[in-house]
This record gives structure tokens, C-alpha cells and sequence, in this order.
């Protein structure tokens, strides 16, 4: 495949590190010299990337790669599960997966389909899926490109995926996707996704993981995507037909998040945390999205006398900040940094910290709870009161363990 002689100035930098005599990897106009093929078959990019770092990877019996493209997440799964579906509508991007396996002698069952249908009423016990997620416009002359384009208007497809993927999900079971979601004035995201989770059931993590796009630069980005150029009639006739289409639904801002959803194995009300992350976080995220799951399906599972009478024990990668005026007896801030994981950072209070401080495996909080209530002559209530949600937020993200 021949290269343009030299790359356009308007190159999407996205991937260029490693890219031969500096050209980037990811954009379609360097390797085609203009749009893409509507046909095309993505490969390992950005997405695909973020997708195999936060699937968590315990031995499994069945996994399934929904929306399969190349077959890269079929192939993490073979490592990891007996055995592995991988679906596709495209019969092109199954020739390509088929090909994957055979380079690698990896056995997979490919099956040809949109979303949900090749499945009938099949479970698997984890499921990974980079969808066809980008919101396009439903207009005649805009490109509908397979890799990224479900046919659905809006954020319908993801939206329709997880409503429905709980019935292909044993009990105990996971689904790790990825998801663009649709904001108006003033939306919440949080609302906005919560909608899509009323009634299946299914406990839910979802975390931002970079900035929310105005509906300006998601068209940018997604119209360079497939070859176009700025500064070209093609560009400014398909950015002007994305903006129509985010104007006529009153949608500012377009989302996206990683997506982690469970089928609890028991009868209890699922879960949900969503939460905000736009800083850089630890790679792979598996271990800890694995990790985060059972801390969460523990504390949904247990009451607070079970969480008071466990040893906790600080994590070994979680160091204390202590910041004061020089010369000060007390510290203004006392927070916590997590190495791993969500890297998260907490504040606590005089009394949290004491509590952390003392949390090394022997005593159980409980213990812990009363001793801080002779040392700060505070009753034993109060104390245990406010340390109860500190507990079962550092827990859930295994500050605590």
C-alpha cells in the first residue's frame, strides 16, 4: 500500500511513536491519500488498545468478542477462556479474524450477525465488545463505515447493547465495552447513562476516562477519521452534516466512557458507580477493574457490622500526603495516593487518617473505631459513623483490602 510523499499537514497525530519515518499510524490519509473505504477493517488502534487494558482476565469458560473487527480482543480472550465466540455483521472483518487465529493457531467460532443476534439465548461468562459506537449522522452522502457506524441514530446502539446484554450473561458474569454517549444543556452524564441501566438487573461501573468533546470537535475528529481533510469540500460538507444532526437532537457535548457491567449471582439489588476520571491511570486496568468488581460485589453483599469486623489492611501502594504551614502542630491537608489502579487520590479528615493510619491487619474496624473514641473522646457511634463511607470507598477501590 503506497504512502502520500509527504504527510499532509492536517496528519492526526494520535499514534506517530514507532510509526515508520514518522508518519502516524492512525490516520487514514497518510496510508489511502484520501476517504477510507466504507468496507475498511479497523486495526489494533486507540480504542482497540483501551479496550484489552480494562478487560479484566480471570480463567473462563466462555467469552464472546461482540463486533469482533479484526479479531485482536478474540485473541486476548484465547489466553484466558476455553473457549471463544467472536461475531461481526461484516464478512469482510470475519475473513480477517479468521485470518488473526490462523497466524496465531488459535481456534475461535466466528459468527456472522448484528450485535445481539448470532447469540440466540447463549451465556457467556465474560463478554468484550468495542462497538460501532460513533454517533454519525443519518443523512444521504455521509459514509457509513462499518468499523464504526451501528446504523442507529444518536447513542442508541450502546444504549440498545446495554439493555440487552444481560440475558447473555451467566450469573457472575461480565461484559467490558466501550461507549459514546449524547449530552444537551446542562445534561449529567451520569443521568444520561443511568437510563440506559433502569431495569436490566445488572450491577455497573462506568468511568470517564478522558475529556467530554463539544459536539464541534467530535465531528472533527470522526470526519478526519475517515480521510477527509480540513480545508476540502468532502471535510466541510460532512462537518456541516454532523453539526445539523447534533443540533436538530439539542446534543452540546458527545461522552465516553469504559463501560463494566456484571450479572449478579445472587438474588441482591445490583450496584452502580459511576465516577470521573480524566487523569492518566494505571496499565493494564484488568487487574484492578477484576479486583474492583469483587471489592464492590462484597460491600453490595455485606452489611456494616460484617465491614467493622475485618481486619483492613492499607494497600502497598498507597503512600500518605501530609501538607502544613512550617512550624504548624497539625497538618491543613492529610490525603491518600493510590500507585495503581484509578490512581486515586483521597482527602481525609484528622480522624480518617488516624483510622487508615492504624489499619495494618491486626485489629478490625471495629476495634480500630473504639480506640479512636478513647483517644479523641469522641463516642464510639460518632467515630464509627464517620468512618463507615470513608471505609467502603477506599475498600471498593482496594486502597483498602
Amino acid at each position: 500500500m503506497a504512502r502520500r510523499s509527504p504527510p499532509p499537514s492536517t496528519c492526526v497525530p494520535t499514534a506517530t511513536a514507532g510509526a515508520p519515518g514518522g508518519w502516524s499510524r492512525t490516520c487514514p490519509s497518510c496510508w489511502w491519500g484520501g476517504p477510507l473505504p466504507t468496507s475498511h477493517v479497523l486495526g489494533v488502534g486507540g480504542a482497540s488498545t483501551t479496550l484489552a487494558s480494562w478487560t479484566p482476565r480471570p480463567p473462563v469458560d466462555r467469552a464472546l468478542d461482540l463486533g469482533t473487527g479484526c479479531g485482536v480482543q478474540a485473541l486476548h480472550l484465547s489466553g484466558h477462556a476455553r473457549s471463544v465466540v467472536a461475531t461481526d455483521v461484516s464478512a469482510r472483518a470475519l475473513q480477517m479474524a479468521r485470518f488473526t487465529a490462523a497466524l496465531n493457531d488459535v481456534s475461535l467460532e466466528l459468527r456472522e450477525g448484528s450485535m445481539l443476534e448470532p447469540l440466540g439465548e447463549e451465556a457467556f461468562d465474560l463478554v468484550v465488545s468495542n462497538p460501532p459506537f460513533v454517533i454519525t449522522p443519518r443523512q444521504e452522502g455521509v459514509p457509513r463505515y462499518g468499523y464504526r457506524d451501528g446504523g442507529l441514530s444518536g447513542d442508541r446502539l450502546v444504549a440498545d447493547m446495554v439493555g440487552g446484554i444481560g440475558r447473555h450473561l451467566r450469573p457472575g458474569g461480565t461484559a467490558q465495552l466501550l461507549a459514546n454517549w449524547e449530552l444537551g444543556p446542562g445534561e449529567d452524564w451520569t443521568d444520561h447513562v443511568s437510563g440506559w441501566l433502569e431495569g436490566t438487573g445488572l450491577d455497573a461501573w462506568v468511568v470517564v476516562q478522558r475529556e467530554v468533546q463539544d459536539a464541534e470537535g467530535y465531528a472533527e475528529t470522526w470526519v478526519r477519521d475517515g480521510g477527509s481533510r480540513p480545508g476540502t469540500d468532502g471535510f466541510d460538507r460532512l462537518y456541516g452534516a454532523w453539526l445539523d444532526d447534533f443540533a436538530a437532537r439539542g446534543v452540546e457535548r458527545v461522552g465516553f466512557g469504559v463501560v463494566t457491567l456484571q450479572r449478579p449471582a445472587t438474588g441482591r439489588g445490583p450496584w452502580r458507580d459511576l465516577v470521573d476520571v480524566r487523569h492518566p491511570v494505571a496499565g493494564p486496568m484488568g487487574p484492578a477493574v477484576l479486583a474492583g468488581l469483587r471489592a464492590r460485589t462484597w460491600l453490595a453483599e455485606h452489611d456494616d457490622d460484617a465491614l467493622l469486623d475485618v481486619a483492613w489492611q492499607v494497600a502497598d501502594d498507597v503512600t500518605e500526603e501530609r501538607v502544613g504551614r512550617p512550624g504548624a502542630p497539625d497538618p491543613q491537608v492529610i490525603q491518600l495516593r493510590q500507585g495503581g489502579g484509578l490512581r486515586r487520590t483521597v482527602r481525609l479528615t484528622t480522624l480518617g487518617a488516624g483510622f487508615v493510619g492504624a489499619c495494618d491487619g491486626d485489629l478490625t474496624a471495629r476495634q480500630l473505631c473504639a480506640g479512636l473514641a478513647v483517644l479523641t473522646e469522641v463516642a464510639t457511634p460518632v467515630v464509627v459513623d464517620e468512618v463507615l463511607p470513608l471505609l467502603r470507598d477506599l475498600v471498593k477501590d482496594g486502597l483498602l483490602r
